[in-house]
């Protein structure tokens, strides 16, 4: 379905200049009643506030470099709950090409107020810790010293980039209130840049216009908020960041010498970028260096979707992805073939190469992952993209494939592909596509217990996952088996034994355990009182949201989800006060719930079942979810009596 959001594009030949007086790039003077304010008068139970927040770009004239300056002030009202602002993060970029950001200066401060007057403690550089986030990024992280509830931060630095291409997206709403956010961004007039701005606040002042600063002609974009909101997230969403707002700015034309070049401003402009690119066309091109490795098996496979899925077995189960993002390679085919890691572009990439060199028509597709954001459909970038797919096109039909992941399959992708949009480049065309997960995500739950003479319960428990829901618990348990294995006793408060997980056949991941408990009966006078759901039963109502449902309701992919308990009655008991079954379904058939409870001889059978029909909805459909859920959180809250003969 499709997802709605606000987009407002400034070109760069716009001048908008707002009458209003105001003052950017002026930080006010401190004062101690900041330090003196007792709690935020934008959302009163803010642990923090932001007081002062500048932004600011600018390009070099001389050099084409930008120029970052960054200004916080910020009020700690518990330090306890504001765990982000006891640190200071910069991240710097190294394309390891001989290009990198550096930090020129910083300074930063914390105020605190004693015996009436403002006592400054300075962030010393022997705080700073220094990592490596991964090949491309560098943290420099700073502590701030002496917080206390009623400290004021304050701290300002710089940064200057090469990488003037795409300007850094900045957030005007964060998890922090704000009274006062100010962006600028300033260029000369000879570098044209298009402002994405995206969001649902409207600036308080806001000046664009040509003016001469910095010894030539500049344009200037100047947007100042103030009494910003904390940004309220939502669940069932797949990334909130996608609805804050936000700015940024990209590189769209050069004027030098009488010579204008234009940079990627349609999708047919980045595939041309692309298709002759060292790091990503010509790495599928190199079609003798894969036929070599491909084996003979495959190669003889007539049917050519059979073929292109062996290839794609073959790829995923031969080469292992360093979980590192992006549609151009680490380090190419060639390294890939001989170290048998890579990224995703080394990995999808090479696919599409062995795909093509056994003849089967294969493409890339560029993909936003959802933690990157929506792909902006207004404004064709490169810096849209971190990620790439491979499809192959057989008899007229598009199948999707993914070798980031050994459990992926034709059109099973991992979550983090389906994000909307994809930008897929044939030979000769550029093609925005609509990528909706339609494949059925299956998760079953299924116990089967005895009640024995002491009162205690016992049994077995099985937990199975097909589709995407298989795909997404075998990336977990292979992250960390031990984690895994701990996370059904941290969430059922059961101690499972004998837990086993593994793949079948099928690709379904199921994992299997043991269990007893004296916590699940409670003991009347003669009656024994049990949920016939045992641990499985939905104890509150997950769409529990009062305010007014804002955004799009993501599941990423459709879902089936049943709950089957069984539990033998010991001798000697009579069952009463039977919970009574329901069911319910949207008018549209959408969504539905039903829950029964049935005795068949001498044992109590509970089926509990739920099914949402699409990957995701308007915000329309929340109070239908609400509902449902609701009916679901007040079924499986009934319980049954147990009485002794």
């Amino acid at each position: 379905m499709k997802k709605i959001f606000f987009a407002l594009c400034f070109s760069v030949s716009t001048v908008i200049v707002y009458a209003q007086k105001h003052e950017f790039l002026k930080m006010p003077k401190f004062d101690i009643e900041d330090l003196k304010k007792a709690k935020s008068e934008i959302d009163e139970k803010a642990p923090a506030e932001t007081l002062y927040r500048s932004i600011h770009y600018h390009i070099d004239n001389s050099t084409g470099n930008y120029i970052k300056k960054v200004k916080y002030r910020v009020k700690i009202y518990d330090k306890d709950k504001a765990e982000d602002w006891m640190n200071l993060e910069i991240s710097l970029y190294d394309n390891n090409q001989g290009s990198r950001e550096t930090l020129n200066s910083i300074k930063a401060y914390v105020y605190n107020l004693e015996d009436g007057k403002i006592a400054e403690t300075k962030v010393d550089k022997s705080s700073k810790f220094k990592s490596k986030e991964n090949k491309y990024y560098t943290i420099n992280k700073f502590a701030f010293p002496n917080i206390k509830n009623g400290s004021v931060i304050e701290f300002q630095y710089e940064i200057t980039s090469p990488f003037s291409y795409q300007i850094p997206l900045t957030y005007i709403e964060t998890d922090t209130p704000s009274e006062y956010t100010e962006y600028i961004f300033e260029s000369p007039i000879n570098m044209s840049y298009n402002i994405d701005f995206r969001g649902s606040l409207t600036p308080k002042y806001k000046k664009v216009a040509e003016e001469n600063t910095y010894g030539a002609q500049y344009k200037t974009y100047r947007f100042a908020y103030e009494n910003v909101k904390s940004f309220k997230k939502e669940k069932f969403v797949k990334n909130n960041d996608n609805y804050r707002t936000q700015i940024r700015a990209e590189l769209h034309s050069t004027f030098f010498n009488n010579n204008l070049k234009t940079y990627t401003s349609t999708w047919e402009d980045i595939r041309n970028k692309l298709w002759e690119d060292d790091e990503f066309g010509n790495q599928y091109k190199k079609d003798r260096l894969v036929k070599e490795i491909i084996p003979k098996n495959i190669s003889d496979e007539k049917d050519q979707h059979k073929k292109a899925n062996l290839l794609f077995d073959f790829v995923k189960n031969s080469y292992t992805w360093n979980e590192r993002n992006g549609f151009s390679t680490d380090n190419g085919i060639k390294d890939l073939i001989k170290n048998k890691t890579g990224n995703t572009a080394d990995l999808n990439l090479f696919l599409l190469n062995a795909l093509r060199s056994e003849g089967i028509k294969a493409y890339p597709i560029l993909i936003s992952t959802i933690g990157n954001g929506f792909v902006n459909l207004t404004f064709p970038n490169l810096g849209n993209f971190n990620y790439v797919i491979a499809c192959a096109e057989i008899d007229k039909k598009i199948y999707l494939y993914d070798a980031t992941s050994k459990q992926a399959k034709e059109d099973l992708l991992p979550a983090r592909v389906w994000n909307n949009n994809g930008l897929l480049l044939r030979d000769d065309k550029a093609e925005l596509i609509s990528l909706t997960n339609i494949k059925e995500s299956y998760n079953s739950h299924t116990v089967k217990a005895k009640i024995n003479p002491d009162g205690s319960v016992s049994g077995v428990y099985q937990d199975q996952d097909e589709g995407m829901g298989a795909l997404n618990a075998k990336e977990r348990f292979d992250e960390n088996q031990d984690k895994y294995k701990k996370e059904y006793k941290d969430v059922f408060s059961v101690d499972f034994d004998n837990i086993n997980s593994r793949v079948l056949d099928g690709g379904e991941f199921r994992s299997t355990m043991s269990f007893a408990s004296n916590n699940m009966i409670d003991n009347l006078g003669k009656r024994k009182i049990i949920n016939p759901l045992l641990f499985l039963h939905q104890t509150k109502n997950d769409f529990d949201q009062e305010e007014e449902r804002k955004y799009m309701i993501d599941f990423i992919s459709p879902i089936s989800k049943t709950k089957i308990v069984e539990i033998e009655i010991p001798e000697g008991y009579d069952v009463a006060d039977l919970p009574k079954s329901k069911k319910i379904v949207t008018e549209d058939k959408e969504i539905s719930y039903s829950y029964t409870v049935e005795r068949i001889d001498n044992r109590i059978i509970t089926v509990s079942e739920y099914k949402i029909a699409s990957a995701d909805y308007p915000k329309e459909y929340y109070p239908a979810f609400k509902q449902i859920w609701k009916v679901m959180s007040d079924s499986e809250s009934q319980v049954m009596s147990l009485i002794k003969k």
